[in-house]
């Protein structure tokens, strides 16, 4: 006999599902069991929420799907902030949860449906006869489209047999993929701008990398004389070009932030153009011509405001029919890349490195530019980087390299959340084994997602993580004291992280001054082995240039 649960196992494993993170109860302990019978490898979480950011960081390391699972009620409500962030980032996974019984909801059971479907998440609800290939759908729906898929089986449904059936597939929900080109008109416009810009800016989102575009564009840029640029979910696209200035927008160096603000005309390839990323208009110059080349799909972003021209069309299919179209049209920009001179792009190559400051280290604090600065070298350059979200993702975005985007999961970004990256830290390691996870977490993430500090000891993974602990929710403090907010609701005292990590099976020293860090090189020394956490009782006071326009006094 075949039970719904291992017929659902089954076909995961067929459908090439390697992973599964996850919480049991009652509602699902059925169909874990079944799926580590099938081969999967499980990692039990600590909470709901870690197991789906698990599956979501797997994902973006990796783009391969990922099963996360929960019980129904209040194990599939305890998941539904990172299934947001999972649903707004555009990651693959699929969720398997119990839900209620056919015959009715009891107490303490949800309209799960409802609240999955509220977040933009994909639900399919099986039975003894469809178990199957609701499984086998899910999986493809999932990779094709970038989403998240809900299998949600009802109590008593899973230990039932499977019985056969003459009923229709269910295929509606999975797509052929449709390339999706640019119209003549939009080619020829989009064209006719670069040929005739004077600073044309290239700027490369997740979008373009997914397509697989980054080498078409820098093609495009050497017959365009362009500079090139990446959002944060792009950076690394462009790695090792000397003309890419790195990453666009809030996190940009002040050398790359002057020039592209010089563009006049910026192709933005992939990207949502969202205010993170002009940096609240300040990234651009104001008579700048701003095309969009979105993304097509469920992942398709809104269209950008500062947008003049959107062009909704496959990156790859849009680039090519502009290298094409370029041949019989003079193009004017190869002069801007001349015009760029030695000691200027001497400053671009430098980025944040190249930028003094004031080391405001002492009184038992380390300045968290000085210690991510002497941090950088001292990472293994076969690394997975993961951020949490906080004010402190400032210094890692400035002094820390992405090799590739799928090098950089930056949690929490897509739905404004903090408190994931433990956990992503755990699904990133998962999906690529073969590389050091390196976390950076502010104390107000890292304790909300402590849980997860256990899962991650617990893998054996190689791993890094620095806690920025400036002992204060720091972008609220920075944000909001100054128009009025009570400082004791946003400042804490120091937390022991170091003595937790210990407790918890993990190396572990308090840094507070650069000194400290010889305790990487040790780490290293030994071959990168288990969890190393670095409590780092980081300076208070200065605050990311992000948020610096942010806080100056009159806005």
């Amino acid at each position: 006999m075949t039970t719904v649960a291992a017929a659902v196992a089954r076909s995961l494993a067929r459908a090439g599902v390697a992973d599964a993170f996850g919480v049991v109860g009652g509602g699902n302990v059925e169909a874990v069991a079944a799926m580590t019978a099938a081969g999967l490898r499980y990692t039990a979480a600590r909470h709901e929420a870690g197991a789906v950011a698990m599956a979501d960081a797997y994902h973006r390391a990796s783009d391969r799907v990922a099963v996360c699972t929960t019980s129904h009620g209040a194990g599939l409500t305890n998941a539904l902030t990172p299934l947001a962030e999972a649903v707004r980032h555009g990651s693959g996974l699929v969720l398997v949860s119990g839900d209620a019984a056919s015959e009715g909801r009891q107490h303490h059971d949800v309209d799960q449906r409802a609240l999955l479907e509220s977040l933009g998440v994909e639900v399919v609800l099986v039975g003894a006869g469809d178990a199957s290939d609701a499984a086998t759908d899910a999986v493809a729906t999932a990779t094709a489209e970038r989403r998240p898929v809900a299998i949600l089986i009802p109590a008593g449904v899973a230990g039932q047999a499977t019985v056969a059936t003459v009923a229709h597939r269910r295929t509606a929900v999975v797509h052929d993929p449709v390339t999706v080109r640019p119209t003549p008109a939009e080619a020829a416009r989009l064209t006719g701008l670069l040929a005739s810009a004077s600073r044309p800016l290239l700027l490369a989102g997740l979008g373009a990398w997914r397509a697989g575009a980054g080498p078409a564009l820098e093609r495009l840029g050497e017959r365009l004389g362009a500079v090139l640029a990446t959002t944060v979910m792009g950076a690394g696209t462009f790695a090792g070009n000397p003309w890419s200035v790195g990453v666009c927008g809030g996190f940009s160096s002040p050398a790359a932030a002057r020039l592209t603000a010089e563009a006049d005309v910026v192709v933005a390839f992939g990207a949502s153009l969202d205010r993170f990323t002009l940096h609240g208009g300040r990234a651009l110059g104001r008579d700048a011509t701003v095309v969009q080349v979105a993304l097509t799909g469920g992942t398709a972003p809104a269209p950008a405001p500062r947008a003049d021209l959107v062009v909704r069309a496959d990156v790859a299919e849009t680039v090519r029919a502009v290298d094409g179209l370029l041949g019989p049209l003079r193009a004017g920009a190869g002069g801007w890349r001349e015009r760029i001179g030695r000691t200027r792009r001497r400053a671009l190559a430098g980025g944040w490195h190249a930028e003094s400051y004031t080391d405001r280290t002492g009184g038992g604090r380390v300045d968290p530019r000085t210690l991510t600065r002497e941090l950088a070298p001292m990472l293994t350059p076969n690394r997975t980087v993961v951020w949490d979200g906080g004010h402190f993702i400032a210094w890692p975005a400035q002094y820390w390299s992405a090799t590739d985007p799928q090098g950089l999961v930056f949690t929490g970004a897509a739905f404004q959340c903090v408190g994931l990256g433990l956990a992503g830290a755990v699904g990133a390691a998962a999906a690529r084994p073969e590389r050091t996870v390196v976390l950076a977490t502010g104390d107000g993430g890292a304790l909300m997602g402590l849980p997860e500090l256990d899962t991650l000891v617990r893998s054996g993974a190689s791993a890094l993580v620095v806690v920025y602990d400036d002992a204060a929710y720091g972008f609220e403090d920075h944000m909001y004291v100054r128009r009025g907010a009570d400082p004791a609701t946003v400042r804490f005292a120091d937390t022991d992280f170091a003595g937790v990590a210990r407790s918890l099976g993990a190396e572990a020293v308090t840094v507070r001054s650069p000194a400290a860090l010889a305790a990487v090189d040790r780490w290293r020394e030994r071959g990168c082995r288990g969890t190393l956490l670095l409590d780092c009782k980081v300076v208070g006071g200065v605050v990311a240039p992000f948020l610096t326009e942010l806080v100056r006094p009159g806005r």
